[in-house]
């Protein structure tokens, strides 16, 4: 019986939809389970999944500034909220992230 991979190989992976699920994906979950660091584990799994690849295809430069750019995004959504709206907010950082992430890792 042979083995299967359980993840696609990092370099294979498109990080902008997986930066999209963990930003989306993260607020919903804590939103609808009203367990916010449930919430926090579907971010940070999504984003480590996503960091995999920056660093393969990219570098650790890329990767440190995409990671930021991720959880800035996190951080930023909540002010921005109050402002805007939940899910404006939401979607304005996702918008950004997920940008940042295909015109630097994605793109090729």
């Amino acid at each position: 019986m042979a083995k299967e991979a359980i993840f696609k190989d990092a370099g294979e992976v498109s990080t902008a939809p997986v930066v999209a699920l963990g930003l989306v994906g993260g607020f919903l979950t804590a939103r609808e389970t009203m367990i916010r660091p449930l919430g926090g584990a579907v971010l940070a799994a999504a984003g480590a999944y996503a960091g995999r690849t920056w660093l393969k295809k990219r570098g650790v430069g890329t990767t440190v500034g995409l990671s930021a750019a991720y959880l800035l995004g996190f951080g930023l959504s909540h002010p921005l909220a109050k402002r805007i709206g939940a899910w404006p907010a939401v979607l304005a950082v996702t918008a950004a992230a997920a940008g940042a992430s295909h015109l630097l890792v994605d793109r090729d």
